[in-house]
């Protein structure tokens, strides 16, 4: 269709003085084969019999004998001007915009639409439409003989996604949304709210999505993360943080109800420059008595005090969990426990345990600082200690 229309294109135009009507050629094309409920609809209509002037621009449609009609199945445009693309083309074309009906598209309590038919083209006309309707063009080609064509109009579900799957806290993170049903106008960037939360910020913050063109449905955001507090666009995230972007979608088509809204929503993760083994320095364990005293050499039944020292050397604050495991001469585990926290920058903490040996004898005291308990990822090397109970 489309090698045929260029062809049509290409080919020279000869004006007739009154159409065909025996032969009734005049294809109407939209450029999309689908709309949305607020799109512009671009028409054009292939007359090569209406173009009466070859040395003028030519119009079709707005004449009560031989008009073109725009409509919807509630509402319509007639009689609707199409005009010449250029002197002796026989292709006319025109515009409209579909103005939707009183809804709140985006839940924040308010009708965003401004609905309304009028305009007599070719490109003044607005055009009310429903959620599940259709645009039809029809076009009086001679007394008798009408031809048309329809598109279909529709909401959609929209999407979001991060631009990546992992940040780096040094990156600025991007959102992308895609819902055609928010190009609310058209002619102007439209604006979507979308919210923006992570681990470490369970509140977060709203961000503005910005259309990428007037008629694009395609919006993004840009977040930045911070160590600090958040802020503006500013995020607070950790590494090791996961976050998340949510739009809700108020604009669901069938079998969603027209009240009916859905939370779409995207997760990434967030991570640092510095590999996750270097992240704590991680110093040898040393032991005292239950009040603090230093121990040298240890007795059965007496209680042990196990401390360890662990810094944070980098910019970002570090959660983590301290785990302490003692081992037998048998390599039999007889005590585990674990210290959870999170690190500032540069800070440095002791953490402890108490542990009672029951027997003399070899033991291995191991600590390890991780992340997490449920998906542990070391954070500095393992240590470990060799000690023997009298």
């Amino acid at each position: 269709m489309l090698l045929f229309l260029i062809s049509l294109i290409l080919l020279p135009a000869f004006g007739a003085t009154i159409p065909d009507y025996d032969n009734p050629y005049s294809p109407i094309f939209t450029d999309k084969s689908s709309y949305t409920w607020t799109d512009k609809v671009k028409m054009t209509i292939i007359a090569p019999s209406w173009n009466t002037d070859n040395d003028l621009i030519d119009s079709i449609g707005d004449t009560k004998d031989h008009p073109i009609k725009i409509s919807t199945r509630e509402h319509s445009l007639e009689p609707y001007k199409f005009t010449e693309t250029d002197v002796n083309s026989g292709i006319f074309t025109a515009e409209v915009i579909l103005t939707g009906f009183f809804h709140d598209a985006d839940g924040d309590g308010d009708f965003d639409t401004n609905p309304r038919t009028m305009g007599n083209g070719p490109t003044s006309g607005f055009l009310e439409v429903e959620r599940d309707s259709a645009i039809t063009i029809s076009f009086e080609f001679a007394d008798g003989v009408v031809l048309t064509e329809s598109a279909p109009v529709t909401w959609n579900v929209g999407t979001i996604q991060f631009m990546q799957e992992i940040f780096l806290t040094t990156d600025s993170v991007n959102i992308r949304m895609v819902d055609p049903d928010m190009n609310l106008n058209p002619e102007a960037l439209d604006h979507i709210p979308i919210q923006v939360i992570s681990d470490s910020d369970v509140a977060g913050i709203e961000v503005d999505g910005i259309e990428t063109s007037e008629s694009s449905g395609m919006f993004v955001a840009t977040v930045s993360l911070t160590q600090s507090s958040t802020s503006g666009n500013r995020l607070y995230a950790i590494p090791g943080d996961k976050i998340s972007a949510k739009y809700d979608d108020y604009t669901l088509p069938k079998p969603y109800s027209i009240s009916d809204n859905l939370s779409l929503q995207t997760f990434a993760i967030v991570d640092s420059a510095v590999p996750p083994i270097e992240r704590i320095d991680h110093l040898s364990i040393t032991f005292s008595d239950s009040l603090g005293n230093p121990l040298q050499s240890f007795t059965e039944n007496h209680q042990i005090q196990i401390v360890g020292t662990i810094a944070n050397p980098n910019e970002f604050d570090q959660k983590f969990v301290y785990l302490f495991q003692v081992k037998n001469e048998q390599n039999i585990v007889e005590s585990i426990s674990w210290v959870q926290g999170e690190l500032s920058s540069a800070q440095s903490l002791d953490v402890s345990q108490s542990w009672t040996p029951k027997t003399s004898g070899n033991y291995k005291i191991e600590t390890f600082v991780w992340n997490s308990i449920a998906e542990p990822t070391g954070l500095a090397p393992i240590m470990s200690t060799l000690i023997t109970v009298e």
